[in-house]
């Protein structure tokens, strides 16, 4: 009886996993007939307590005040009110970039005080948030893990993505200044990703020898499959100095991640 009840739980454990996954799928299609999304109250919490510290952007999380809290909350709700689908497709990939770290932040200030995201459970033995249930789009229920990887790395054939979430940690690429938006895309997915690629954090070079954020071991796929193929992505954005010192370099060497609270200290 017991095994029967469990194979029974497995599938339909899996049958829940597919229908979600048929949902989700819904979102493949941007109609682009919606005008721009207001992103006016996540600027303004982005304008106020974003701080740079060599290079990385962190968040003044102890000082976010109640009000402000509300306003990112308004937005996060705004945002699930909106249908994506009418969007103009690099508009749809502002959105639910904006969306994925503004429920990030959230989900932070809903707990703070925590030393890293990790802290934070979607289960009894999950590492992380990304599983949680966070968000309610079309009547589609959505995780942090379905936005990201259901969604945004599903439905844009774009490596440039990993530059556009932010994780609330350290050795992420940076929450950007302002929201994304549809326009100028191209061009602030480029910098975001010169900006993560020449910081130590995101590649680094002693003596011929490259040590490279996880992400790039995490998500190869994504960089063409192999460390080549991730190496020669490096080089696209790479300034003189790195690209001088990736000269000849034919792998890499190690992987590290920095996942301490990307918090600005007070």
């Amino acid at each position: 009886m017991k095994f029967a009840a469990g194979l029974l739980a497995l599938i339909c454990s899996a049958l829940a996993i597919g229908s979600a996954h048929a949902q989700v799928s819904a979102f493949a299609t941007y109609k682009g007939t919606a005008g721009p999304v207001d992103h006016a109250a996540y600027a303004a919490f982005l304008e106020t307590y974003l701080v740079e510290d060599d290079g990385v952007l962190l968040v003044a999380y102890g000082a976010v005040s109640s009000e402000d809290k509300a306003a990112l909350d308004a937005y996060v709700a705004d945002l699930q009110a909106l249908d994506p689908t009418t969007l103009a497709r690099d508009e749809a990939f502002a959105y639910w970039a904006n969306l994925y770290n503004a429920l990030t932040l959230q989900l932070i200030l809903d707990e703070y005080p925590v030393k890293s995201i990790r802290e934070l459970k979607s289960g009894l033995i999950s590492i992380g948030p990304w599983g949680r249930e966070l968000a309610e789009v079309n009547g589609v229920t959505l995780t942090l893990n379905d936005i990201e990887h259901e969604i945004l790395r599903e439905f844009w054939d774009e490596p440039r993505v990993h530059y556009a979430v932010n994780c609330a940690s350290i050795g992420c690429p940076n929450l950007k200044r302002t929201p994304w938006t549809g326009e100028g895309l191209d061009a602030d997915l480029t910098s975001a990703a010169r900006a993560y690629v020449n910081h130590p954090r995101g590649v680094s070079v002693s003596n011929g020898r490259v040590t490279a954020s996880t992400i790039y071991k995490w998500f190869r796929e994504d960089f063409g499959g192999d460390e080549a193929a991730v190496l020669d992505h490096v080089r696209l954005y790479a300034d003189d100095e790195l690209k001088a010192a990736l000269d000849g370099v034919t792998r890499i060497r190690k992987y590290e991640y920095d996942w301490s609270l990307n918090e600005a200290k007070q």
